[in-house]
């Protein structure tokens, strides 16, 4: 009996970390689904991009007040979790503050600790006010509805929870308290618990350390369910970030192998193709099979902030696009998909929707005014434009669906080599009437 705890740790332990492990393989099949492309240029500019943004937080501080609350959160909950590691030490070998023995160092980092979890404790109450009580707009927004409002809430409320139980936990260690070092904070809150025996103060401290480490699993598992993917995705995600200008067209390749046999005079532009000729790769994107796999992680990774939407020009007059919306949708359809192919064993069968017309609607990409505000204010490298760009290229070059007015001034290109809808001979004609 006396190794049971140790055992049901163990199962604890094993359960949290399977299951997460599983959500990861799934996570990783989602991303592979998109089209293969290649980055591997640029490796120095790609790290450097991923320590500036990523770990530096250097986009989030644009906005000082979300930017630094935000950093001390993050700070916070990564250093402070590092006790995890002791406390999966403790359980498995039955130990108590094993790392205890370095001595004083130890006692300094775990004041350390004590102070960030009270820094995190009150940013994420500041976090809670902006998003309830002053109600900061872009956190309304129509997409902001249901599970995406609460799963923001949620996730504040756990880490509330987890701050809580490690000074409740250190509080009522009295073997921790004797030693009258690295309680900088809990030695305050040990006067709550005046009064009660060793036993039962024992009983709290066990039952805090249960549910901080449980807590943790289960917030590890939540990740997966929850905008807050971001924690694990910023990394590669900003690694991969796009390195050429913003909103800068990629080539097609099967458009330049056609340009180019129309100006070989040595290939006869009616010859019929060759039987073995692959047939021609679909324009644009209609369905998220159809994006590559960056922009696969790009729809993961979105925190739902919404600084995207609050710069948007096309959103701020009324129209109805909105970039945040955008990767939303993609990550739904995406995780739809996903499920359909673990419904039927590995094989995805086509269900009759898409990404196009069923989560994004034509209106909304047209909206788009291609400024790129929504890219660069993004803080985690997350390029909304170019699926809105893939989307529209499918329209033009597989439907013929252009507005009107865009197709108009496609035709007077062709036609008159302008946009405008007169003949090139015509085209100075203004200068006569001056």
């Amino acid at each position: 009996m006396t190794y049971l705890p140790n055992i049901l740790f163990a199962i604890v332990l094993i359960t949290g970390i399977g299951y997460f492990a599983k959500n990861v393989k799934k996570l990783i099949r989602n991303i592979k689904l998109g089209l293969d492309v290649d980055v591997s240029d640029n490796k120095s500019q790609r790290w450097k991009n991923m320590v500036m943004i990523a770990l530096g937080q250097s986009k989030m501080v644009r906005r000082p007040i979300a930017g630094v609350l935000h950093v001390i959160v993050y700070v916070g909950f990564i250093i402070i979790n590092i006790e995890v590691l002791e406390i999966i030490i403790d359980g498995l070998l039955g130990t108590h503050r094993i790392f205890s023995v370095i001595g004083k160092p130890y006692y300094l980092v775990i004041n350390l600790f004590e102070i960030l979890a009270v820094l995190v404790f009150v940013s994420v109450i500041i976090f809670w006010i902006r998003r309830n009580i002053i109600k900061l707009k872009r956190f309304w927004k129509k997409e902001m509805t249901s599970w995406p409002k609460n799963d923001g809430n949620f996730i504040l409320y756990f880490e509330m929870v987890l701050m809580m139980l490690f000074l409740v936990m250190n509080a009522t260690d009295t073997q921790f308290q004797s030693v009258n070092s690295g309680n900088i904070i809990s030695q305050f809150i040990t006067p709550w618990f005046s009064g009660m025996s060793e036993s039962v103060l024992h009983t709290i401290e066990r039952t805090a350390w249960w549910l901080h480490i449980i807590g943790i699993l289960i917030f590890l598992n939540y990740l997966y369910f929850s905008k807050h993917l971001h924690i694990l995705l910023a990394f590669p995600n900003t690694y991969y970030g796009k390195l050429t200008p913003k909103g800068q067209f990629n080539n097609l390749e099967a458009v330049t192998k056609e340009v180019k046999m129309m100006m070989d005079p040595n290939i006869d532009p009616f010859a019929a193709p060759a039987e073995d000729t692959e047939p021609p790769a679909k324009f644009g994107a209609s369905d998220v099979q159809d994006l590559n796999w960056v922009q696969l992680l790009n729809a993961y990774t979105c925190t739902e902030c919404g600084r995207c939407t609050s710069e948007c020009p096309a959103n701020l007059t009324g129209k109805k696009l909105s970039p945040r919306k955008i990767m939303m949708d993609t990550r739904d359809r995406l995780e739809e998909v996903g499920k359909n192919i673990d419904k039927n064993k590995g094989v995805f069968k086509d269900d009759g929707k898409q990404l196009l017309g069923d989560y994004i609607t034509t209106e909304e990409l047209w909206a788009c005014t291609t400024c790129s505000a929504c890219v660069e204010a993004c803080p985690v490298s997350i390029d909304p434009l170019s699926i809105i760009l893939e989307m529209r290229r499918y329209l033009v070059m597989e439907q013929s669906a252009a507005p009107v007015e865009l197709n108009n001034m496609m035709t007077n290109i062709e036609n008159n080599g302008a946009p405008w809808p007169y003949n090139q001979m015509d085209r100075l004609n203004w200068k006569d009437e001056q």
